[in-house]
């Protein structure tokens, strides 16, 4: 399976986003990718930097407009796009969620982001309720799309259970960068951990991993810090972990990367760590902290 990584930086019109990513995708469909996968929040600057209830008026309903215009794009070129959405549930009742469009323009199932983070910078409980649909893959055309959020990224968790519904590919839309006061030592550490651990994901559960981030600088409007860089690096990882594709560290790109869903079955008979699981005696995995 061919998949597309649109890497891109936003900026504060949301049409003007809107419409580099239709570009993108349509790149994207030109080169032969069946999958296209987009970043977080890619309507819009990362606006969880700040707390400010301005920033609601900017949520969509799910089906609404952003399904319509990637829904009616999908269809057009014959794509399953993996869609990162503000959503408005109802009123006082919001949700970071990933929402994947079938390749005749339908929504075929979303995810509503899990784990979500509270630190500086990145004040997302003050947007966002964790969501409720749990881990359950989307089933579209082209196999189980086991579509996670950014933060979930850090969870083996999250990964696991998906791997344990049927997920045939892990896929992470992200949007994560670094605060302009830490010294490039630390800034190595960061991203590197970022890459081992869904390397890790993908090595544990036997199957790839997709990761889109957004790159580029966004100012912090309250001017508290220095804003966040984005460090890109989005990612396809095989089913040992293997890299298969890498974007720029500062550049927008698209990148194509070819995918062996197949593969995930030799490499579970080689390594069938999902066997040799001691279910029996993880039942403290479902506490907070084992005294």
């Amino acid at each position: 399976m061919k998949i597309a990584l649109i890497q891109q930086s936003n900026t504060a019109d949301a049409q003007e986003n809107r419409a580099k990513l239709t570009a993108n995708i349509r790149d994207g469909a030109a080169k032969g990718a069946q999958l296209i996968v987009l970043q977080e929040l890619h309507n819009s600057l990362y606006f969880c930097q700040t707390e400010n209830t301005d920033n609601f008026n900017s949520a969509e309903s799910i089906p609404g407009s952003s399904t319509e215009l990637f829904g009616a794009l999908a269809k057009e070129l014959g794509v399953v796009l993996v869609l990162s959405l503000f959503e408005k549930r109802a009123a006082g009742l919001y949700h970071n969620t990933a929402t994947v469009i079938e390749k005749d323009g339908s929504i075929a199932g979303k995810y509503r982001k899990m784990h979500i983070p509270d630190d500086p910078a990145y004040y997302e409980k003050f947007y966002f309720t964790p969501g409720d649909l749990g881990f359950q893959p989307v089933q579209t055309s082209l196999g189980k799309l086991g579509v996670l959020v950014c933060w979930d990224q850090w969870y083996p968790e999250a990964a696991r259970l998906m791997a344990l519904s049927g997920a045939d590919i892990l896929i992470y839309p992200t949007a994560i960068g670094w605060e302009l006061s830490d010294t490039e030592a630390e800034k190595a550490r960061q991203k590197d951990a970022w890459i081992t651990v869904q390397r890790g994901h993908a090595v544990a559960n036997g199957i790839p991993v997709i990761a889109v981030n957004r790159v580029g600088y966004e100012s912090d409007p309250s001017g508290q810090t220095q804003g966040i860089r984005f460090w890109g690096s989005s990612f396809a990882a095989g089913a040992q972990g293997e890299i298969l594709a890498v974007a720029s560290t500062e550049k927008e790109e698209n990148v194509i990367v070819e995918v062996d869903l197949k593969r995930s079955e030799t490499v579970r008979r080689w390594w069938p760590f999902l066997r040799d699981r001691r279910i029996d005696a993880y039942g403290d995995l479902t506490k907070r902290f084992v005294d």
